[in-house]
């Protein structure tokens, strides 16, 4: 959420005036779709969620503190008040260009660590803080101070009426109810943006969504919530649960949810915008003179009511519609599966491994999803987040098959291939690509390095939610941003004790 909004609640008479605009502007991207032109330099951009921890490894709530002494654009705050977002420019994957992607995350994460320490905190890259506590969540003090969060949050909770229930089972089991989205405070995410012509764009989507379950077993980095040991990649559950809008009778019916992968590969990029009006009410029905947004960039139309309507459908592949000031719009994917972390290589890497295989399987002449039924590829993501590097994927051609195997024969050849198609430096394809292989073939990712650390540091009475599994997840936290700190791939790391 990016966007300022002026107010925490709306009245039926702005909603149904958003409902109109947000019409026309549907009916003038299409018209717009099928005669502009739009920029299509086929750049790379990402985003990443951070958490803020003090001393004891708890969460520190000071994100405005340490972004007003960062005073960068480069640097946003997050609906958490332990959260901020480092958004890094947008840049070629051509030549060195990943190289120059990696320079960037840790130039601009040593200026955060550095503004955090002034405010007594450190800077911790995971998909889910381990730390995190029942009794924060449920404190005031869990969520920014901003109308933008405020109103989400209580756009969701009027929708769907009751509390929210985080509800989540495999090692240990949680079972919770808050008054607020609170919960998805927790779930720090790492965003590629993949920019492509419009008529690119269907194919770069659906290879997005076939790779969906790889990326989320590999990059697995959220094994524990409220101090649970839950699902790998816990963070996909949660966050789907804390912003859940319907209540159970609509769940029945088939309504969609708003954090969704999806029904059916596309054609069009207007595929999804239409889905998107067409499935769900406005949650943040923000009038464009009240937002201040103009109604052209440049040569192209902002579209207020489609693009901020769109921020508030959680695709996991979501579709990007970006004018610019300076004449032509640009559409992109934005990949926002993949948990933040391990280390600045590993993300890097995880970069590496989704540009490379959305090139190779989008060039195909029988492409991946053309043989594999969209159902099967939510099964794999649902699969793959839940069990990580020791789920099992339905692939053509290969049948059910074990996801580190998938990696390694088959996938890592085939991103390399994609990747020296992009012209990406071939000693920085074997330096990435190495990393995915070794992360593969050694079983070992954030996730899987969270849960040995922890079983073998924790006394057996720990049992969750008390003292001395607080104790010992601090331990695992510090220990795993010391590994982080020194930048090794998370597969190198030793377990802690």
């Amino acid at each position: 959420m990016g966007d300022a909004v002026s107010r925490e609640r709306y009245t039926p008479r702005e909603r149904t005036d958003y409902r109109r605009e947000l019409n026309d502007d549907l009916e003038t991207f299409d018209a717009y779709l099928q005669q502009a032109e739009f920029v299509s330099r086929g750049t790379i951009g990402m985003e990443l969620e951070l958490n803020l921890v003090d001393e004891q490894m708890a969460p520190a709530p000071v994100n405005l503190d340490v972004l007003k002494t960062l005073d960068d654009a480069d640097f946003q705050s997050e609906i958490g008040s332990f959260n901020f977002e480092m958004n890094h420019p947008v840049l070629s994957v051509e030549g060195d260009g990943l190289r120059e992607l990696e320079d960037g995350l840790r130039e601009r994460l040593d200026r955060a660590a550095a503004a955090a320490v002034q405010h007594n905190s450190s800077v911790a890259m995971i998909g889910t803080l381990p730390t995190l506590t029942e009794q924060f969540l449920e404190s005031p003090e869990w969520i920014t101070p901003e109308n933008r969060y405020k109103a989400l949050s209580n756009a969701v909770m009027d929708s769907r009426g009751e509390l929210v229930t985080i509800d989540l089972a495999d090692r240990e089991v949680l079972n919770h109810d808050f008054e607020d989205i609170a919960p998805e405070s927790s779930c720090t995410s790492m965003q590629l943006h993949l920019q492509v012509s419009p008529e690119r764009f269907a194919e770069a989507w659906n290879a997005s969504q076939a790779i969906a379950g790889v990326q989320a077993a590999l990059s697995a980095n959220s094994p524990l919530f409220l101090g649970r040991k839950v699902w790998h990649e816990s963070r996909i559950p949660v966050f789907a649960q804390a912003i859940e809008t319907r209540p159970p009778e609509l769940i029945a019916q088939g309504v969609r949810p708003r954090v969704w992968f999806g029904e059916r590969w596309i054609t069009s990029i207007f595929d999804l915008f239409e889905e998107n009006v067409r499935y769900f009410p406005a949650l943040l029905p923000e009038s464009r003179e009240e937002s201040g947004s103009p109604i052209m960039r440049g040569e192209a139309p902002a579209l207020h009511y489609l693009n901020l309507h769109n921020g508030t459908v959680w695709r996991w592949n979501r579709p990007i519609y970006a004018p610019s000031s300076d004449g032509l719009a640009h559409v992109r994917v934005e990949n926002r599966l993949l948990p933040a972390g391990p280390t600045v290589v590993d993300m890097v890497a995880d970069a590496a491994l989704y540009y490379g295989l959305v090139k190779f399987l989008g060039e195909q002449t029988r492409p991946v999803w053309s043989r594999l039924p969209f159902k099967t590829a939510e099964k794999n993501f649902m699969t793959a987040a839940r069990s990580g590097l020791y789920a099992r994927q339905e692939w053509p051609t290969l049948g059910a098959i074990d996801v580190a195997k998938l990696v390694h024969e088959h996938l890592v050849p085939q991103a390399r291939r994609g990747l020296e198609k992009l012209g990406v430096n071939e000693k920085l394809i074997d330096r990435y690509m190495g990393i995915i292989d070794g992360r593969a073939v050694g079983r070992q990712n954030g996730a899987l390095w969270q849960l040995r650390t922890l079983s073998n540091i924790r006394p057996k009475k720990a049992a969750p939610g008390s003292p001395e599994r607080q104790k010992a997840l601090a331990l695992m936290l510090e220990q795993y941003m010391e590994n982080q700190a020194k930048g090794e791939p998370v597969h190198t790391w030793k377990i802690g004790e």
